[in-house]
């Protein structure tokens, strides 16, 4: 999320993407990429409407000790989900004997009711439909195991993951459905939807440190001059001569906000600060970067900041729609330009989303924060045995639930390239590290301690599940 992460998730889609890329072996970037598939309620909040729509999934059952082990519910999020990655997830699932499972979200890579993506169609799509889907197919897994072992009535006990936009679905279905889970992990969850996300730049300048940060403050300040001067000529620089103005500024904060979020400081803030000190052209040397960095090696196609590109109802691409849609009609994070001290352009406001928002679904979609914080509880979820995690320079750390409380503890990784997800993904975030790889964090032990606390829950609220005498352990 986050940066290239307008929380949306083009990015999302490139880590996996890139995941796709690899062939299948031992050690490989996934445990499977079978497909498998399910019936699913279009609208399940309507006694009346009985259309369906099929909804992809994975297993990968070589590490469970059957029949009874525990289930892990990988939760996949805003992007097109081709498998089961090879993170740290996998190595948890070896030591606890865990079947693997993860169900694609609806509307997103081949779950979608629907071939055009209207407004209207679009309806749909959310949070609570999306957690209804988990439930349904965690009733529907549940009794497949069993048919594949000949039991009847059995229950394994079940444990729910998540990443971001993933990771806040992880916490609130066992919220929502806490007699489904024995817990979950919430990593990077964005619990909170926030109108005007002004913490995220602040972070953004807080994780680049003072040189880097002033330089992207003066990167900021001559483009947006440059901007009013001859705007043609300073997006031709970037290579994104096909976006409006206010999206090219979007598109410039995401560029560089993308490195610390997904643990790579050093990619973006080495040349800034030695072109600064050398003397040279710091606009240049960005573009270089975003060119070289950000579209070339990260894949970011410059369409995906295109507003005219999200109003296609039949984009090769859909996450980028999907993911504003969402954004735009529930949880906002708007990544808006703080008052003073900021990194990025004051053009991206909260009216540069409104209009957006306006722009591309038409009138009455609007994001209801309110609503959205008063149904799940914000930071003040009031669940029980969930584990959240952050890392400390992860812009979405905001968002999330960074304090613990009874029941739901909350740990935060600090180490210079400890970003988003890091406790399943390693360091950096990005490109993907098989097994989730932590010995390239700066602080591999700060990654390690955290991964064992959360073992520690895990074994802890499956045995709890099994055994209830045991709940007033630990």
């Amino acid at each position: 999320m986050g940066s290239r992460a307008r929380f949306i998730s083009v990015l999302f889609a490139f880590l996996l993407a890139h995941v796709a890329a690899e062939p299948l072996a031992a050690g490989g970037r996934y445990l499977t990429k079978d497909e498998r598939w399910m019936s699913q309620r279009l609208d399940h909040f309507s006694p009346t409407d009985h259309r369906r729509f099929k909804l992809r999934y994975f297993e990968f059952l070589d590490y469970h000790r059957s029949p009874g082990g525990p289930v892990f519910l990988r939760i996949c999020g805003e992007f097109e989900c081709d498998g089961i990655p090879n993170d740290y997830l996998a190595v948890l699932a070896k030591k606890f004997g865990a079947a693997v499972v993860t169900a694609e979200h609806r509307y997103y890579g081949k779950s979608s009711p629907f071939k055009r993506l209207t407004t209207h169609n679009l309806r749909f799509l959310s949070s609570k439909q999306a957690l209804f889907d988990l439930a349904v197919f965690r009733q529907y897994y549940q009794e497949s195991l069993n048919a594949r072992y000949n039991r009847t009535g059995a229950d394994n006990p079940w444990f729910v993951f998540g990443i971001s936009y993933a990771g806040a679905l992880s916490a609130w279905f066992r919220l929502k459905f806490p007699h489904l889970t024995c817990g979950s992990l919430a990593s990077s969850a964005v619990v909170l939807a926030v109108y005007n996300f002004t913490d995220f730049d602040k972070q953004v300048g807080e994780s680049a440190g003072p040189e880097c940060k002033a330089a992207l403050q003066e990167i900021t300040k001559l483009v947006d001059e440059r901007l009013r001067l001859d705007s043609r000529s300073v997006k031709a620089l970037f290579a994104a001569e096909t976006l409006r103005d206010d999206d090219f500024l979007f598109f410039l904060a995401d560029a560089s906000a993308v490195t610390f979020q997904y643990g790579d400081p050093d990619a973006l803030c080495s040349p800034l600060i030695n072109a600064k000190k050398n003397g040279k052209n710091l606009v240049d040397t960005y573009a270089q970067f975003v060119k070289d960095y950000y579209i070339e090696e990260m894949e970011t196609p410059v369409s995906s900041y295109d507003q005219e590109y999200f109003k296609s109802i039949t984009p090769d691409d859909s996450s980028s729609r999907l993911w504003w849609y969402q954004v735009c009609s529930e949880v906002a994070y708007f990544q808006v330009a703080p008052k003073t001290d900021s990194v990025r352009s004051a053009g991206v406001n909260t009216r540069y989303h409104l209009d957006l928002c306006r722009n591309v679904f038409g009138e009455g979609v609007y994001p209801d924060v309110l609503m959205t914080n008063l149904y799940y509880g914000g930071t003040k979820i009031a669940g029980s045995k969930i584990v959240f995690t952050n890392g400390s320079e992860d812009p979405w750390r905001y968002a999330s639930k960074q304090k613990s409380s009874k029941d739901m503890p909350s740990y935060l990784m600090k180490c210079k390239n400890c970003g988003h997800g890091t406790d399943l993904r390693g360091c950096p975030q990005s490109p993907f590290r098989t097994e989730g790889d932590a010995s390239n964090c700066t602080s591999p032990a700060a990654v390690n301690t955290v991964r064992e606390k959360i073992v520690k829950h895990i074994d802890l609220w499956l045995s709890q599940c099994q055994d209830p005498s045991k709940a007033g352990a630990w």
